[in-house]
Parts: structure tokens; sequence; C-alpha cells
């Protein structure tokens, strides 16, 4: 895991300061990872929360949303029947929150390795 002096690892810029200009005081920021397809825009990842770049909304509407870890009920990696095989090899993942599914797709396997673990290490976590 990272230490606490640790440089937050991003893909673009503008989306690590949009998070950042949100932050609580003492929250820090793990990583801000570009998402690809329809839907979210990137998925932030902090000590205290899981911020999405929700951009589903009608009307070229765009929301940031915040989800606190203990409202996660699952992080699942979503993939093709095909190629679950090798397990976890896969570029899309899924956050599910109540009865809501965020699905969000990465530029490769290894980010959304990362996003399904800083997220299942919070799960975790007694």
């Amino acid at each position: 895991m990272m230490g606490p002096m640790s440089e937050p690892v991003f893909d673009k810029r503008d989306q690590l300061d949009k998070v950042a200009a949100g932050l609580l005081e003492g929250e820090r920021i793990v990583a801000v990872l570009d998402a690809v397809g329809t839907g979210t825009g990137f998925l932030g990842l902090t000590d205290l929360r899981v911020v999405l770049q929700d951009n589903s909304f009608a009307g070229k509407k765009t929301a940031i949303t915040s989800i606190p870890y203990s409202r996660i009920g699952t992080v699942s990696f979503v993939a093709d029947r095909n190629v679950l095989g090798r397990f976890a090899s896969s570029s899309t993942i899924s956050v599910t929150v109540g009865s809501h599914t965020y699905e969000v797709e990465f530029r490769g396997d290894d980010k959304a390795r990362l996003a399904h673990d800083v997220i299942l290490g919070h799960l975790t976590r007694p």
C-alpha cells in the first residue's frame, strides 16, 4: 500500500485537480483514473471515499458523486465469460451502492486492478 506521503496515481491532471478541489480537511488522494466509454469520466480514490464523474444525466449535465467506502456493498471485475478464465483479467469494474451499480471501464487491466484492490481493501477492513 502507499505510504502517507506518496504522490497519487493519475491519468489526467485536470481530473486530479477536480478531485483535489473537493477534498475534506486531512483527506488524501490515492488515485484518479480516467474512464473510457459512456457514463463515467473518471474514478477518484481517496483514503475516505470513491469520487465518480457521472456523465449519465440528460442534457449534457454531469455530476461529481462521492461514495463513502462504508456505503459500498460490492466491487466486481466485469468481463465477457470467455475472458474470466483468467481471473481478474478485465479493464472494467462495477461498484454497488444500495440498489445502484456503477460500471467503470478503464484504459487497461492494470488500472482496473488498482481501483478494485483499493476499494476491496477498504471493504475488507475490520
